[in-house]
């Protein structure tokens, strides 16, 4: 697609400064003038824009909790092939200027012309093309790339570039701090100031000498954890400033550091103060009132474990402390029990997570100029301290040819040109401090990624954990990371290598021959070999430009979460995640939202050879059970190619791990993942995944245990009426002639005692001697009150159904997770959360009067049942027998006798049709913005109503 002119040739000095320029560099060195840029995706003579049908559309979004209208613009302008959702997203949060004035964008268009022509003549201004005419091409290409959903800048760029705003392009930073008051204090301005513009930061505390080392005056000092409460009340108090999200940010501290153990404690122990509180009667939910009295909330944490550290854990050895000062050893501890501490805290509340210090400090490009010791909060950015990252993805499923072939050409022309694109942002940036600027700006990070990788792993008919599909996605990777280095190294030749480079470049060599090296050990399949041999190609030229001219920059590629870019691209699933479920919520054009079978699992079936009547009644199927299991011509074989992350069908975590190692060796950076493990899993499944992560070369690791916290998942009760609201009624068929059986004057009871969020009632149960659920009774509230008189007459109700024959299942699946207050903790082991007290009841009943079998069906376990669970199924590796699956599958008849009915289209987004199909709660929170319940997104969550993230730009 482009090529470079005259021979690039580069210095074997220091470079020439960032802003480069036409002809000779400082030291006299020739260049070439200038990229020649050949079409690929537009047609000479034709504009971009002339290719596509637009129309004119009306943006209203409303709250879901209360239907009042939080944003309004009418008669915007998009492409016809463009999502409901992505218009909406991308008008509310991209479009400048004031709602309602001249001023404002009112079409995509103006979006694309404000961004793009920046960057052309950014281009032009500072020597990166021969001609006018190949500025006219680039600019061409990158717009009918945009308008066609085939990649996206990250959020920055198009709520900055072009404005009168300072134009930050960076979504990723990482901040220094040394053992100083001055630089501690500075600490706090500089995240400040970057959470004011909306993005995050991450840091590394190590340098802060520990609670157990002296200060120079003889006092003992403070440690960095206690820093840590300032710098979380700062990140709170800014968030609720005005701020449509929560502020971002990473904490990490060397295993080393003395105070390692008080750090790895810190938000375990504040989740145990959750639960008290929550059952004391306190508002603790996620943007409660008195969640706030809670410390260290705002953050991310993680530990950075050295090689020395986890070989010593495998070996059953101890560890040293090191003084911060002298570097001495001034304690020793067993390495497995803080391993295990680290395992224990993050099964509790998800944090820490690790970062594995060994991988990333062998696979730096510059380490001359220093080590790398953070990572910005979602950890996929990690380089040097005081530096920035900006950020790009492609929607890899763009890039599949009409025979559903990956186009692995096209996309490496792709990657070279967006790659341009973000270098030369770099040239007119904007950054937050002057040392981010300075550092950015001498080693120019760059961070190209993708999204949609599940949904084209399905459609390709490859399973998420298989052989197959991580091969594919590791050629991609690699192929994407050659293409991007390789376009590097010919900017060097035009416009100059990084400032950095000459003191650096045996080591950047050196890296750029280990992911050459790791592309080679691939084991290809049929569909990955056309891309891995490409990437082979790539990477050599990449080898050969770059030894004469040097590399533009530091480090090329991460897998970010592409939060709200990937639902502007209209993308099925997030970075390197799995789909989320097989059918998703979306919104039609004129109000209204229905639900649909993901178009990749028509695509998947085709390629897996089922004739198009046979792939019709599967889709059907699939429409209605949300699952492929049992569907009718399915061959079980082939149900692993629609596993997703939630649903029947689960992807083990190990496989989530696997399919990160299968990426990692192929990127300058880290990917932004949270390992999801079921509420079932052990502490000792957590140090699994933890050792596997290290083992096969992750650079970074978390992991999020279902139901782990408490403010997260129940911040979903508050609004719970309006999902209730909108449940089908369902229709029970039983006889024409129902007769009621009565219990008999003297029947067995039970009575139970309960509380649930703070308030404490009563539940007594009576059954008819044979063993029946007959009655029951529900004491509520004071005597007297509407909420004792409403329970009275509500259990009236179960009580004559339950009798008429009505059987408890239904009622079970009925009211379990009905959401609304009081809700939050129980003091019933068997039931920790319940998200109302009718969901705690029906919960409660069904443990002590329906069959396991029953019960399995609705997902309710007791404790026990839970923990044999975990030595059962979970963590094995081993692949499930079929006929055993199945069998524990519900029939279609089950289903509809347990009250599971196709989703009604009232849902605010793909969890809460999820929900509403499953009968459980998925671990997210409502959205802060609108209200609709959000889904996991890389280390985040995102809100598919209003694009809003939870903490990553």
């Amino acid at each position: 697609m482009t090529e470079t002119v005259g021979g690039p040739t580069t210095d074997t000095g220091e470079s020439a400064a960032a802003k480069p320029s036409r002809g000779r560099g400082k030291t006299g060195a020739k260049r070439a003038p200038g990229l020649t840029v050949q079409r690929v995706f537009t047609t000479e003579g034709v504009h971009p824009y002339e290719e596509v049908e637009w129309e004119r559309r009306d943006v209203v979004m409303t709250n879901w909790r209360d239907g009042t209208v939080n944003f309004e613009q009418r008669g915007v302008e998009f492409p016809r092939s463009w999502s409901v959702n992505a218009t909406n997203i991308v008008t509310s949060k991209y479009f400048r200027g004031a709602v309602g004035s001249d001023t404002r964008e009112s079409s995509l268009k103006q979006l694309v012309e404000r961004v793009v022509g920046t960057y052309k003549r950014a281009g032009l201004e500072h020597g990166y093309f021969a001609t006018d005419g190949d500025a006219e091409i680039f600019d061409h290409e990158l717009t009918w790339m945009l308008i066609h959903q085939v990649f996206s800048f990250n959020s920055p760029v198009w709520f900055n570039v072009g404005t009168a705003s300072p134009q930050q392009v960076s979504a990723c930073f990482i901040l220094s701090v040394d053992d100083t008051m001055e630089s501690i204090l500075n600490w706090y301005r500089e995240e400040g100031l970057i959470f004011k513009g909306g993005s995050g930061a991450g840091l590394n505390l190590s340098r802060i000498r520990s609670s157990k080392e002296l200060l120079s005056s003889g006092g003992t000092a403070s440690g960095p954890v206690s820093f840590m409460r300032g710098a979380d009340a700062s990140a709170g108090t800014i968030k609720s400033g005005g701020a449509t999200r929560r502020a971002a940010k990473m904490v990490v501290l060397d295993v080393d550091h003395p105070d390692i153990e008080e750090f790895v404690e810190t938000k375990a122990k504040e989740e145990a103060k959750v639960r008290v509180l929550r059952d004391a009667g306190f508002d603790m939910d996620l943007g409660g009132s008195d969640i706030t009295s809670v410390q260290y909330q705002n953050a991310n944490n993680s530990v950075r474990v050295t090689d020395e550290f986890m070989r010593a854990v495998e070996g059953g050895t101890d560890f040293g402390l090191r003084a911060r000062m002298t570097g001495e050893v001034i304690e020793r501890v067993d390495a497995r029990t803080l391993f295990r501490g680290i395992a224990e805290a993050a099964w509790n509340c998800a944090d820490p997570g690790i970062q594995y210090d060994g991988t990333i400090n062998d696979w730096h490009t510059t380490p001359e100029s220093g080590r790398i010791s953070a990572s910005n909060p979602c950890s996929e950015y990690m380089h040097l301290d005081n530096s920035s990252c900006n950020l790009a993805s492609l929607n890899l499923l763009k890039f599949l040819d009409s025979d559903d072939r990956f186009d692995a050409e096209t996309f490496a022309k792709a990657v070279e040109l967006i790659i341009t694109a973000m270098d030369i942002s770099i040239c007119f940036a904007d950054f937050p401090t002057e040392p981010i600027a300075d550092t950015t700006r001498k080693f120019r990070q760059l961070g190209i990624g993708y999204a949609n990788l599940g949904a084209l792993l399905m459609a390709t008919g490859h399973a998420y954990d298989s052989e197959g599909g991580r091969a594919l996605a590791g050629s991609i990777t690699s192929l994407m990371t050659g293409a991007a280095y390789k376009r590097s190294a010919e900017l060097a030749g035009v416009v100059g290598p990084y400032e950095g480079y000459a003191r650096n470049a045996e080591s950047h060599q050196r890296v750029i021959r280990k992911h050459a090296a790791e592309n080679d050990r691939i084991r290809t399949f049929a569909s990955s070999t056309p891309v891995q041999k490409l990437a082979t190609e790539v990477w050599k030229q990449c080898q050969d430009i770059g030894q004469v001219n040097g590399w533009r920059n530091a480090q090329a590629s991460v897998l970010a979460p592409t939060g709200t870019i990937g639902l502007m691209m209209d993308c099925d699933t997030t970075g390197i995640e799995p789909d989320l479920a097989l059918v998703k919520f979306k919104k039609l054009v004129g109000g209204g939202s229905m639900q649909i079978v993901n178009q990749s699992v028509r695509r998947a079936l085709d390629n897996l050879g089922y004739q198009a009547e046979q792939a019709e009644a599967i889709v059907e199927y699939v429409a209605e059970h949300g699952h492929v299991v049992d569907a009718p011509g399915m061959k079980p074989e082939h149900y692993e190619v629609f596993d997703c992350a939630m649903g029947d069908r689960t992807i083990a975590p190990m496989g989530h791990v696997r399919m990160m190692a299968a990426a990692q060796p192929f990127l300058s950076g880290a990917i932004s993942k949270t390992v999801n493990m079921p509420e079932r899993a052990s502490v000792e499944d957590v140090e699994r995944i933890y050792l596997e992560g290290w083992r096969l070369g992750l650079k970074a690791l978390a992991i999020y245990r279902d139901n782990c916290k408490v403010g997260q998942p129940l911040s979903a009760g508050k609004g719970g009426d309006k999902k209730a609201d909108a449940e089908p009624e369902k229709h029970v068929v039983v006889e024409q002639r129902p007769v009621r059986k009565r219990l008999p004057k003297k029947r067995p009871s039970e009575t139970v005692s309960f509380t649930v969020g703070g308030a404490e009632g009563y539940l007594t149960a009576g059954s008819y001697p044979d063993d029946g659920l007959g009655e029951i009774f529900v004491k509520l509230g004071k005597q007297g009150s509407t909420l004792a008189g409403v329970m009275d007459a509500f259990s009236m109700s179960i009580s004559v159904g339950l009798q008429y024959g009505i059987p408890l299942e239904f009622y079970v699946s009925k009211f379990s997770n009905l959401r609304f207050e009081p809700a939050g903790m129980t003091d019933d082991p068997d039931v920790r959360i319940a998200t109302s007290v009718l969901d705690y009841l029906f919960r409660r009943l069904a443990l002590d009067h329906l069959p396991y079998e029953k019960r399995a069906q609705l997902g309710i376990f007791s404790s026990d049942e839970r923990s044999a669970q975990v030595e059962n199924d979970y963590g094995t590796g081993e692949k499930l027998d079929m006929e055993e699956f199945r069998s524990s599958v519900p029939t279609t008849e089950e289903r509809k006798e347990a009250g599971v009915d196709p989703a009604p289209v009232e849902v605010g987004s793909s969890t809460e049709l999820l929900e509403l199909r499953l009968g459980k709660a998925a671990d997210a929170p409502l959205c802060m913005t609108c209200g609709t319940k959000m889904r996991p997104a890389g280390s985040c969550y995102l809100c598919e109503g209003c694009g809003s993230t939870s903490g990553c730009s």
